[in-house]
């Protein structure tokens, strides 16, 4: 089914919002409604090895559409923002051309960025200058490092909040290792073309949300993350693999080791869940454009508010 109407650009659709808000669900039914394929913007769920404790897509699901960008890369391997823009706008065009609507969805925002806005060209990770900066942060606070960025680069520092020690380090190593502020580099970055862009974003009670968030965790142990784990590492994994950063799995990993009980895992996966889950909603707000849904992914209400601002489209 191909949806060229209005200016006859293909229409991209994007389904965000936080962990356990029911994107995946929902992101299905679009798909199916819209005759769209899923395009994954989750940097875990690109983890092959990993499944608990991701929250892939499963089997009869993938089944119903079309799934891209799943299973990726190796758990001991590395893939970037950059790699994930270039695979992703090479996936919706190869839906698109095909007269189908890709629907993008996951809770990775710098994934979701890279796609639609492109990634500038910055310098590499420098521990020198960076251990400059947190120096200087230490001794003098990171109201300083605002302060600094203000002069340097004024447009970043109106973006970044003074207690954002993450992206103050970053952006003023841009400018001690370049001698270019990071807004000017943003600025040469390569915004997606050609589709209609639609961002539905998902924001449920917080309550609730957190209510299913420690179900979930609790879930992931029950269905079995703690022999996936153990057989990853018998498999000759790394216990510091970048793969097992995904929630939950470090602490696998020490009750595996015997330094930690199973129900003190769940406590901090079911904590990290919840801290996450604030961080994504921290940077989907700072998102232009997106349409907020205040509700669960997979309740009938979602649906109908998806396809009421799809109308037309």
């Amino acid at each position: 089914m191909s949806d060229k109407t209005g200016n006859g650009k293909p229409l991209l659709i994007c389904v965000v919002g936080p962990t356990a808000s029911g994107k995946s669900y929902l992101a299905l039914r679009i798909a199916e409604e819209k005759g769209g394929e899923i395009v994954n913007c989750d940097s875990m769920q690109m983890v092959r090895e990993l499944d608990i404790g991701t929250a892939k897509p499963t089997p009869e699901e993938m089944a119903v559409v079309p799934h891209h960008l799943f299973n990726q890369v190796s758990l001991s391997g590395s893939y970037s923002a950059g790699e994930y823009m270039e695979q992703a706008r090479n996936a919706c065009s190869e839906i698109s051309s095909r007269g189908k609507v890709p629907v993008v969805t996951g809770g990775t925002g710098l994934y979701l960025r890279s796609l639609l806005q492109g990634m500038f060209e910055g310098p590499p990770k420098s521990d020198l200058i960076r251990e400059r900066l947190q120096n200087i942060a230490r001794r003098k606070g990171k109201g300083f490092l605002h302060h600094w960025l203000e002069i340097k680069d004024p447009e970043a520092a109106a973006r970044i909040e003074t207690g954002d020690q993450v992206r103050l380090v970053r952006a003023l190593e841009v400018y001690l290792a370049t001698g270019e502020s990071i807004s000017s580099l943003h600025g040469k970055m390569d915004p997606i073309a050609g589709y209609r862009i639609i961002k539905i974003g998902l924001n449920p009670d917080r309550s609730l949300l957190y209510e299913r968030i420690n179900q979930r965790a609790a879930d992931m142990f029950e269905a079995g993350l703690l022999e996936e784990t153990r057989q990853l590492l018998k498999e000759g994994y790394d216990a510091s693999s970048k793969g097992f950063e995904a929630l939950g799995y470090r602490y696998a990993i020490q009750v595996l080791k015997g330094t930690m009980d199973e129900s003190r895992a769940i406590e901090l996966t079911q904590r990290d869940s919840r801290r996450y889950a604030k961080r994504q909603m921290t940077w989907f707000r700072r998102e232009p454009g997106i349409k907020w849904i205040p509700d669960f992914g997979n309740s009938p209400s979602a649906l109908e508010a998806a396809r009421e601002i799809l109308t037309g489209f």
